[in-house]
């Protein structure tokens, strides 16, 4: 009985990467197929032959290689920038006690169920005011204040025992250097989940670059890939050799860090004091 029981669950597992994986699959043989074969039989995998062109097409097709530069810049800046926002807040709320904390946090909380559309016009306004319209401030600064990232962090923290930080107190340790040297290599699991989500939303944004850019300077590849749609139809071969393209760094970072990702998921839904 449990031996089935294995077997079912190995087939199942099979069955639902097999579905995840066969977009990644169709976009990867699009890319290699004649323009021309696209549309004309959509069901096959492979054209008369493997066209490297859609490739070459697609890399010139606009600044390529300026898009790809802004989009691992802001998608590391906005990383960096949220680890560090978003710990020293969650520490905050974690381990710090001062009148109304709870109250504090739940309205933080709250700022999740606000949409972005509701915001973005007077974000925009401040952004203009500072004139960091059209620049990375622009498109990394907003984006690393998270609530998300406060709340993980600080469920992780939670997990860790109060005692170690006591006895570093005994120790003659500060409150910084607790933090510093005690709470951050604890919670490296936490930390590079957050990481690997806070990149990989900030890789695929759309909509903020398009509001606070306007010259290929500062655009982001996802604004790229949209130019592969036009008025009279879709460049189908090569918007599949770049989205091809524009997913490897995205994968590189995540086996960089999946380890990581996943003792982050499994340990801050744990409590603590």
């Amino acid at each position: 009985m449990k031996r089935k029981k294995q077997i079912l669950s190995i087939v199942f597992i099979t069955f639902v990467t097999l579905i995840f994986l066969l977009p990644l699959i169709y976009m990867v043989s699009t890319s290699l197929k004649p323009k021309a074969e696209v549309l004309q039989n959509t069901a096959s995998l492979f054209g008369s032959y493997l066209a490297g062109e859609n490739y070459e097409r697609a890399w010139n097709a606009f600044p390529f290689g300026r898009y790809l530069f802004n989009s691992i810049f802001v998608g590391v800046a906005t990383t960096i920038l949220t680890v560090i926002t978003s710990a020293m807040a969650a520490y905050a709320f974690a381990r710090l006690k001062f009148r109304g904390r709870d109250k504090l946090f739940f309205a933080y909380l709250a700022t999740l169920m606000v949409p972005l559309q509701v915001t973005i016009i007077p974000l925009y306004m401040i952004l203009r005011m500072l004139g960091w319209h059209n620049s990375y401030a622009a498109l990394t600064v907003p984006p690393a204040f998270t609530a998300f990232g406060v709340f993980m962090l600080r469920q992780f923290f939670l997990s860790i025992p109060v005692e170690i930080e006591e006895a570093a107190k005994i120790d003659g340790c500060s409150r910084y250097g607790i933090f510093a040297r005690i709470i951050l290599p604890m919670s490296k699991p936490g930390l590079a989940s957050l990481a690997i989500f806070t990149f990989v939303n900030s890789w695929k944004s759309f909509f903020w670059p398009l509001i606070v850019t306007s010259t290929d300077e500062f655009k982001t590849l996802p604004l790229g890939l949209y130019m592969f749609s036009g008025q009279y139809g879709t460049d189908w071969s090569a918007l599949m050799a770049a989205t091809t393209i524009s997913i490897i760094p995205g994968v590189i970072f995540y086996i960089i860090f999946q380890k990581g990702l996943v003792q982050g998921i499994a340990l801050s839904g744990m409590g603590g004091r």
